[in-house]
């Protein structure tokens, strides 16, 4: 049964259920925060329920909620390439390439 079948079901959460969860995910959770945490997952299943419920057939699907479109800069070089200047001033640097020790063997 996918959780998909369990929220169609119309499944209450209760103490059992988020304990099984809870060792399933190796978290542990404290007795005195069962009932909170049971009760803030089945306001998020009610939500869940809530936008289930909404007919969206003939809904086209967005990336954002405000259907905005991104502005991107046009890709150009704006600095002249100072590699050769900055290599001066490193005493261990070959073929344009800085030589570090070796650290994996």
């Amino acid at each position: 049964m996918t959780s998909a079948d369990l929220l169609n079901a119309g499944t209450k959460m209760d103490k059992k259920t988020v304990s099984k969860i809870a060792d399933l995910a190796k978290i542990h959770i404290d007795d005195s925060q069962i009932d909170n945490i049971v009760n803030n997952l089945e306001k998020i299943l009610d939500l869940v329920d809530e936008m289930n419920s909404v007919n969206t057939e003939n809904i086209a699907p967005m990336s954002h909620p405000l259907n905005l479109k991104q502005g991107l800069r046009v890709d150009e070089v704006t600095e002249n390439n100072l590699r050769d200047t900055f290599q001066k001033n490193s005493s261990s640097s070959e073929n344009g390439y800085y030589k570090v020790p070796k650290i994996i063997d």
